[in-house]
């Protein structure tokens, strides 16, 4: 394990990609020598994009990579896809819709499977960005699977969210129903060259004139097309801003902090998990007070804290 970390600090792409795999499959690692790699993150911005499916996601990654490049910027992209029901991967959509930067080798691309995990995002994700960090990315694209109504997740993995969506949408109440409204620092009108994008936009603006500035931010609404490179730049230049203004108002920070208090929650509520699912007494104490509660003599509340209690009172 030691040798792994000490290639992964050399900037060694396999020992990365091995890292990376090692944390997927919840392999046991070497804690002393993961304190090296997580000693070297922290620096890198992280850019969440979000939206349903079919908007143009991973068009509008591969612009902005390119954009992130001339800039001689560092680009890490997490592909969140949906998991095979065969090998349970990654389905590598997104590797196939970004040709032009998938050979690239200032480019690291994971696709990740979500492996039933609700959000958009896989369980891993965070780590995995984490990992990418370490490895001396300057900026981290993460690309949810596009379920639409259950994106939360990207609020505790990125820094700066955005919201894209594209003129065949519908109006601005429908997205504020899916629960997009409430999570984007930027919302962008793709495909912009169709019908109805100013009028989306302007629904949009709508909508967020009524809305209270997010930590002080005030969401902003603009237009690209992709394909054709139409407002990559203002998007670009607009990322950037959003950036510094967590800066200088000590967001960046206070998310990091954010992440890795949500990451120790998530390992502390999966080892319960399993600790529950996994062992065969604590499984007749689950039956035990399922029946309780069916016959009406407790509570799930209580039956849990109950449960607590008999499980880690015999330790």
């Amino acid at each position: 394990m030691k040798g792994l970390i000490s290639r992964f600090l050399k900037g060694d792409i396999r020992a990365c990609s091995r890292l990376i795999s090692l944390v997927e499959n919840n392999a046991s690692l070497d804690d002393d020598a993961l304190k090296d790699v997580y000693k070297k993150m922290g620096r890198a911005h992280r850019i969440g994009i979000t939206g349903p499916a079919g908007v143009g996601k991973s068009t509008l990654i591969e612009k902005l990579t390119l954009r992130f490049k001339r800039d001689n910027r560092r680009i890490g992209i997490v592909a969140v896809d949906p998991t095979s029901p065969f090998t349970h991967g990654a389905l590598l959509g997104d590797r196939i819709r970004m040709q032009k930067i998938f050979l690239d080798p200032d480019v690291y691309i994971r696709s990740m499977a979500t492996r039933g995990a609700l959000g958009g995002l896989s369980l891993k994700t965070t780590e995995v960005c984490n990992i990418l960090d370490a490895f001396g990315k300057d900026v981290i694209l993460i690309e949810t699977v596009g379920v639409g109504q259950a994106e939360f997740d990207i609020t505790q993995a990125a820094d700066t969210i955005l919201v894209v969506l594209v003129p065949e949408s519908g109006d601005a109440i429908q997205a504020l129903k899916a629960g997009l409204m409430e999570i984007g620092d930027i919302f962008v009108i793709n495909k912009a060259d169709r019908e109805g994008a100013d009028r989306i936009l302007e629904e949009i603006k709508g909508v967020l004139d009524f809305s209270l500035p997010k930590d002080g931010w005030r969401p902003m609404v603009l237009k690209t097309s992709a394909i054709s490179e139409e407002g990559v730049e203002e998007l670009y230049k607009r990322v950037n801003e959003h950036k510094r203004f967590l800066e200088q108002e000590g967001r960046f920070e206070e998310k990091k902090k954010e992440r890795i208090k949500n990451t120790i929650l998530d390992y502390m509520k999966s080892a319960l998990y399993e600790k529950i699912e996994g062992n065969q007494e604590t499984a007749k104490l689950l039956n035990r007070f399922t029946q309780e509660v069916l016959s009406g003599n407790i509570t799930p509340l209580k039956a849990s804290q109950e449960l607590i209690k008999e499980v880690y009172g015999r330790d």
